[in-house]
C-alpha cells in the first residue's frame, strides 16, 4: 500500500546537505489511502528560511556568471536524472498526497520533458537595442532577480517543484523551495538526485514546515527578491498583504471555479466524456483548473446529467499504486473534513444531488484498509441558481454542480459569474459559437470539446482572482527576470 514499509524521516535539503529543522520537531506525513502516518518531514521556521537564502545566495552569484549553454547542460541532466528515478518519484508522490499513478506517472515524465523546454529557453535570454539618439547606446536587459522563492501546493508537488525550479535556474537564480506540509517527500526524493545532475550546493534548497512558519518566514525574507506561489486565492492574499513590506515581486497561480460550457449541438457522448474527465479525476478534482461547474443548454440538461453519471459509476476508487485505480483519495484529514462539509452544504442549500455523496466507511468494508482513507465518490448537484456556494466557493474535491442555461449570453454571463477565472471549457459544433465564447470568457485558458489540456510550451495563467503571472511556454522564464535599461552617452 505505501511505497516504503516504515516511517522514515526526510530532512531539509540546505547548502547540498540533508538537515534536521533547526528547533528540532517534524510533521507526519500521512498515506491518504490509509489515514496511516508513513514518513515524517522537518518543521521548519525562520531560522531553516534564513540559512537556505545564505547558501542560494552565495551560490546564485556564481551561478549567473556561468554561460546559458553551461546553465542549459545541467538542467538537461537533471531531466534525465528524473527519467531514470521516475518509477520511484511517481509511487512516493501516490503514495504521499494519493494521487493516482494514472495521473502521477504521465506527469513526471511531462516535468521531465519541461525541463528539457527550460533548458532550451536559457539560450534564449535577450535585451533589445533602441535607437534613441546618435550620441547614445541605449538598450535593455534582462537580469536574474538573485534568490528567488517558491511555494508550492500539495495536489501536484513535484511536477510543480520540477517546472518551478527549472524555469529560476535557466534565468540564472539561486532558489529557496518551500514544499507543502502535506506532501513533501517527493520533492526531497528528488533534492538527493541534484548533485548527480551537477546542480552546485546552495542553489537549490528545499525547507519544509507549516506556511505559518517556513511560508511566512520565506515571505518576509529580505534578501528574496521574487516569490512564486501555487495555492488557494486566500492563501495568495495573505502572501499579497505580507509581501508590501518590502515590495517583493509576486507570482501567483491561485484557484478556480472553472465553468465546462455544453451546447445542445455538442457531441454529447464526447461532452459528457470531458465533463466527468474534468472533476473526477485520478487526483480527486483537486486541481485548480477543475471543471467544478456544468453548466449546460436546458434542453439537453437532463440527457446530459445521466450520460455523466454513467460515466461516473464506472470510476473505480482504490489504492492510488494500483494502475486500474481511477480515483484515489482527497490528499489530508483537513480536506476530506472541508469536501464533507460541502456535501452537506450542498443539501442545506437546496440543490438536488444527481448522484455521489458517498465517503470511506459506506465505499470499502470494515476489513479493508481503505475504510479509513480520504475517500469522496464523484458527486454531482444540480441546481439553477448559481448564487449558492457551491457554485461560487471552490470545493477542490469530486464535487460537481450543474446549472442550466438557455442562451449563449446567459452561458457567458453564469460561466463569468464568479470571483475566479482560470479556465473554461466550451463544447459545440459551431465554429462561430467557440470563438465568440473564447473572445467573452474571463478566463486565462478556454479549451474547445475537449478539458484539461496543458503544455510546457503553451502559456497558462489566470484572471481575476485566480491570480497573476505566467507559467510554461517562453512567459515561464520571464517570470524570473527583472528588466534593466542601460543608457551609455558617447558624444556624437
Amino acid at each position: 500500500m505505501t511505497a516504503l514499509d516504515t516511517v522514515v524521516d526526510f530532512p531539509h535539503y540546505i547548502d547540498g546537505e540533508f538537515r534536521e529543522a533547526h528547533a528540532g520537531g517534524w510533521i507526519d506525513s500521512v498515506n491518504p489511502a490509509t489515514g496511516r502516518t508513513w514518513a515524517r518531514i522537518p518543521a521548519g521556521a525562520a531560522a531553516d528560511i534564513d540559512a537556505a537564502v545564505s547558501a542560494a545566495h552565495r551560490a546564485a552569484r556564481a551561478w549567473r556568471n556561468r554561460t546559458a549553454a553551461d546553465r542549459a547542460g545541467v538542467l538537461r541532466r537533471l531531466a534525465v536524472v528524473v527519467r531514470d528515478h521516475a518509477e520511484e518519484l511517481w509511487r512516493v508522490e501516490s503514495t504521499d498526497n494519493g494521487r493516482a499513478v494514472a495521473e502521477t506517472r504521465p506527469a513526471v515524465l511531462g516535468a521531465a520533458m519541461q525541463i528539457e523546454f527550460h533548458a532550451g529557453l536559457a539560450e534564449t535570454i535577450t535585451g533589445q537595442t533602441v535607437s534613441l539618439a546618435p550620441s547614445a547606446l541605449t538598450y535593455s536587459a534582462l537580469e536574474p532577480y538573485g534568490v528567488v522563492g517558491v511555494i508550492i501546493p500539495w495536489n501536484a508537488p513535484l511536477a510543480m517543484f520540477l517546472a518551478k525550479v527549472s524555469a529560476a535556474l535557466a534565468a540564472g537564480n539561486g532558489v529557496v523551495v518551500k514544499p507543502p506540509e502535506r506532501a513533501s517527500v517527493s520533492i526531497l526524493i528528488v533534492a538527493r538526485l541534484l548533485e548527480d545532475a551537477g546542480i552546485p550546493p546552495g542553489l537549490v534548497n528545499i525547507v519544509c514546515g507549516e506556511g505559518a512558519a517556513a511560508g511566512e518566514a520565506l515571505v518576509d525574507h529580505p534578501d528574496v527578491a521574487k516569490v512564486g506561489f501555487t495555492g488557494s486565492t486566500a492563501t495568495g492574499r495573505r502572501i499579497t498583504a505580507r509581501s508590501t513590506g518590502n515590495m517583493k515581486a509576486l507570482s501567483l497561480e491561485l484557484g478556480g471555479k472553472s465553468p465546462n460550457i455544453v451546447f445542445a449541438d455538442a457531441d454529447l457522448d464526447a461532452a459528457a466524456a470531458g465533463v466527468a474527465a474534468g472533476i473526477f479525476t485520478g487526483s480527486a478534482g483537486q486541481a485548480c483548473i477543475a471543471g467544478s461547474r456544468i453548466l449546460v443548454q436546458d434542453s439537453i440538461f437532463d440527457d446530459l446529467l445521466e450520460r455523466v453519471r454513467d460515466i461516473a459509476g464506472q470510476i473505480v476508487l482504490g489504492d492510488p499504486l494500483d494502475s486500474s485505480t481511477g480515483m484515489g483519495p482527497l490528499a489530508f484529514d483537513q480536506q476530506y473534513a472541508k469536501v464533507c462539509d460541502y456535501l452537506d452544504l450542498g443539501v442545506a442549500e437546496g440543490a438536488r444531488r444527481v448522484f455521489g455523496g458517498r465517503t470511506a466507511p459506506e465505499l470499502f468494508q470494515a476489513d479493508n484498509p481503505l475504510r479509513n482513507g480520504y475517500f469522496v465518490e464523484p458527486t454531482l448537484f444540480a441546481t439553477e441558481d448559481n448564487g449558492l456556494r457551491i457554485c461560487q466557493e471552490e470545493i477542490f474535491g469530486p464535487v460537481a454542480v450543474a446549472v442550466p442555461f438557455s442562451s449563449d449570453e446567459q452561458a457567458v454571463e453564469l460561466a463569468n459569474g464568479t470571483a475566479y477565472g482560470l479556465a473554461a471549457g466550451v463544447w459545440s459544433r459551431d465554429l462561430g459559437r467557440v470563438h465568440r465564447m473564447a473572445g467573452a470568457l474571463r478566463a486565462g485558458t478556454v479549451w474547445v470539446n475537449t478539458y484539461r489540456r496543458l503544455h510546457w510550451a503553451l502559456p497558462f495563467g489566470g484572471h481575476k482572482q485566480s491570480g497573476n503571472g505566467v507559467s510554461n511556454g517562453p512567459h515561464a522564464l520571464h517570470e524570473w527576470l527583472e528588466h534593466k535599461s542601460v543608457w551609455i552617452e558617447h558624444g556624437v
